[in-house]
């Protein structure tokens, strides 16, 4: 790979410039949306992305830079090449469910820190690979930071009170954009505290619903929000039909992901690469390697963004 156009940034830019990122899936919606986020908080958007193969050798320009987009082959030796010019560099994937496996251990492979935001895949095996390689991540299904806010009250709920809504049936309906081909992994995410809490429910009997109308009619999305929208609503019913619980959450949008994300990318960023410092500068040379700690623990989520308070 030539890195003319990742030198060519570099030498544009001043020698004081923010933790760069690369972000896979960038024609995207999400991706777009990160973009934004991460030029607004100050960090440095590396001109190069990883996507599909008809993606590959198409400039897209966002926030006033030309990124050039490249398709599965030749991926590790772009990666590297990325990686030796910007040693500070921090991954973020958004792409497809059926590429999260291959793209984790592409990254694991070359040392390079990501946080996948990308849902699906094989969950187990991602968190196998990240283990074995030493490399720190942030995985996370889900980047809202309310969301994950409400998502820790849930944990501790399941922890704290185990078998509490024992007998008690569960209905579980998420509502997302037609592009979004898996299973929300929020709904499971929640839907294993119910569990831990004495539900008996199996994923399978989520309902997914990806129609336009219904969407309308059924579930009151705004049209304006058709092509961007996550709508939850778990429903648990006690046994005689008497008692009812009902927890919903819905966003519209992208923003409160992109931010999130924005937030994890810096949480990483503190964890590995500043040693011997109190606070964490938005700002340092990017081609120039800091001393980076080793925390013993390499792989997190977003409740533990969260709860190092690291939300800006």
């Amino acid at each position: 790979m030539s890195t003319g156009a990742v030198e060519h940034d570099q030498k544009s830019n001043s020698s004081d410039i923010a933790i760069p990122i690369m972000v896979n899936g960038c024609t995207g919606k999400m991706g777009k949306a990160i973009i934004k986020a991460a030029n607004s908080a100050g960090l440095h958007i590396v001109p190069v992305s990883f996507g599909a193969e008809k993606e590959s050798g198409l400039t897209v320009e966002m926030c006033g830079k030309e990124i050039l987009g490249h398709g599965p082959s030749e991926r590790e030796s772009i990666l590297a090449s990325v990686f030796q010019e910007y040693p500070n560099l921090v991954v973020v994937d958004f792409t497809v469910p059926a590429t999260v496996n291959d793209n984790a251990e592409l990254y694991c492979k070359v040392g390079v820190p990501f946080v996948m935001g990308t849902t699906g895949g094989d969950r187990d095996q991602l968190y196998k690979t990240v283990e074995e390689s030493k490399v720190y991540a942030v995985i996370s299904p889900q980047m809202g930071k309310q969301v994950v806010a409400f998502l820790a009250a849930m944990e501790v709920m399941a922890e704290q009170f185990p078998g509490a809504f024992s007998g008690y049936s569960l209905q579980v309906m998420e509502s997302h954009q037609a592009s979004k081909l898996d299973t929300s992994g929020t709904a499971k995410a929640v839907i294993s505290c119910f569990q831990k809490l004495g539900v008996s429910f199996d994923m399978d009997q989520i309902r997914m619903i990806r129609d336009p109308k219904q969407q309308i009619e059924m579930v009151g999305v705004p049209e304006e929000h058709l092509y961007g929208h996550a709508f939850h609503l778990y429903h648990l019913t006690s046994p005689d039909q008497t008692v009812s619980f009902e927890f919903q959450h819905n966003v519209c949008g992208r923003s409160i992901y992109a931010e999130g994300t924005v937030d994890a990318v810096l949480f990483l960023a503190k964890k590995i690469l500043l040693k011997g410092m109190e606070s964490f500068p938005l700002r340092v040379p990017a081609n120039e390697k800091l001393v980076k700690s080793k925390a013993d623990k390499r792989i997190y989520n977003m409740i533990d963004v969260l709860q190092e308070g690291n939300m800006r």
